[in-house]
């Protein structure tokens, strides 16, 4: 009974960090073709594929460690419930969550970073 819990687990968990890692991505990187196009100096093809780059990066750092940290844990004598099941996955979920948010803001420092130094040579 204890592992068709588990799985049911992992059920519930891969579609949704995969799902949030797709949302922030397409927001992310939809809103970043602006600044990849300024720091290129308008040369919007090698800006869209540098994007589509990174894009790409993203989905494969933020989906593998989505994966490495799928692993649940649990210690106890007692079968595992439902209600532990649900405050196990929402454990793993949010801090999965807080890792995909400090990856956007990583992401956002290095496009600004990149546009200042951009401004910085013309």
């Amino acid at each position: 009974m204890e592992q068709s819990k588990l799985i049911i687990g992992y059920v519930i968990y891969l579609p949704i960090v995969i799902a949030l890692t797709i949302f922030v991505s397409k927001i992310l990187f939809k809103n970043s073709k602006i600044f990849m196009i300024d720091i290129f100096k308008e040369k919007e093809t090698i800006a869209l594929a540098t994007n589509k780059l990174f894009e790409t990066g993203f989905y494969l750092i933020n989906i593998g460690f989505a994966l490495f940290i799928m692993e649940i844990h649990y210690y106890s004598q007692n079968p595992i419930t439902s209600q532990t099941l649900m405050e196990l996955l929402s454990k793993k979920i949010g801090g999965f969550t807080i890792y995909l948010g400090v990856m956007l803001f990583l992401n956002l420092f290095l496009f600004f970073r990149g546009r200042r130094k951009s401004n910085q040579t013309k």
